[in-house]
């Protein structure tokens, strides 16, 4: 297929997306001229300019929009406006795996799919609405999923699935870092869900890496953006990420509340924590954005898988003991081997 035909296609696609997701919102004449500057003001606002910046050669204008769209319904309250987005992200990523400056997006986007492949499914799942003769059709009002079902949608989605390529790599030398800031190292298959174990991912609003940290949280655990990024280093990465998993947990004490805040962030977490009057993942998880409902379950049916535990059953870290002193040992030997082997 031809570049010019595929970015054609690319086109159509996305704003067919867009133009069904304005229509769907209300019910007034669509302007496009109006459309278009809302979402390059969003653009502009919320994207990472390095990611405006890597599509001179690309239909610029479509593929932006295509990424302001995962953005928004990813902040947004259902979790089925994600499956809207299927068709295009698999027309979007081969034109960002074929050019180099885009590529990083590619490895992001590629971690995106299952997604928006549960969100598809469960949107077709809706049952039909009964309809009785001569009589209008009820709308159908979507739900979110429960965390039940969100946990058996994604145990049957990566049940048999051999290891990411990336993965054989890095699980059995990050682990011990883990273990040696005190965090179960399983949590290591967070950069499975994050990256897909591709250190190159860059995300559209700028977080980076295996465990993809944004800028302000790389920094706040003592990583360096410049010159050169540590984020892609995997040994700080881990390093970081563990320890801000540990915070987390020392404020959560539950390691689905630790993986949402880890995602939607701990204030957002604590205000629905605050709200719904409860202390409990269950209770907060039909409210958390779109993305984050996805996420949770996701990473706890990843570690069910590669690690044969559920998430409640992962322990708070090796505190002390002979398994204390070994998992210094060995994160210390594995550190000092990632260092010298790690390029930017």
């Amino acid at each position: 297929m031809s570049y010019t035909l595929l970015k054609t296609i690319c086109g159509v696609a996305i704003w067919f997306s867009l133009l069904g997701a304005v229509r769907a919102a209300t019910d007034d004449t669509v302007d496009l001229s109006d459309v278009m500057q809302r979402a390059q003001a969003w653009a502009q606002d919320n994207l990472d300019t390095n990611f405006l910046n890597s599509l001179p050669e690309l239909d610029e204008r479509a593929v932006t929009n295509f990424f302001n769209e995962i953005q928004k319904r990813y902040q947004g309250d259902l979790v089925v406006d994600i499956g809207d987005l299927r068709a295009t992200a698999q027309t979007v990523l081969p034109i960002l795996q074929n050019y180099e400056e885009t590529q990083p997006y590619a490895a992001w986007l590629k971690s995106q799919l299952d997604y928006f492949e549960v969100a598809d499914d469960l949107r077709r799942s809706v049952p039909p609405a009964k309809v009785e003769t001569n009589h209008p059709a009820p709308p159908i009002v979507a739900a979110n999923p429960t965390p039940q079902r969100e946990q058996e949608i994604w145990i049957k989605k990566v049940s048999g699935r051999p290891w990411p390529t990336g993965a054989k790599d890095y699980v059995p030398r990050l682990k011990p870092i883990f273990a040696a800031e005190k965090v179960p190292p399983e949590l290591v298959w967070v950069a499975g869900v994050e990256s897909s174990f591709d250190r190159r991912a860059r995300s559209p609003s700028g977080a980076a890496g295996l465990f993809q940290l944004m800028p302000d949280t790389a920094k706040h655990y003592g990583l360096s953006l410049w010159p050169r990024d540590q984020r892609y280093q995997p040994v700080p990465s881990a390093t970081a990420t563990a320890r801000n998993l540990k915070d987390l947990h020392d404020r959560f004490h539950d390691w689905r509340l630790v993986l949402a805040a880890y995602n939607a962030g701990e204030g957002r977490v604590q205000k629905l924590m605050d709200r719904y009057g409860t202390q409990s993942y269950n209770g907060i998880a039909m409210h958390l954005p779109a993305e984050t409902q996805l996420y949770v379950p996701r990473v706890e049916a990843t570690i069910r898988e590669y690690e044969g535990v559920r998430l409640d059953q992962l322990s708070e870290g090796m505190t002390g003991g002979f398994s204390g002193i070994l998992a210094a040992m060995i994160g210390g030997w594995a550190t000092d081997t990632l260092l010298c082997n790690s390029s930017p």
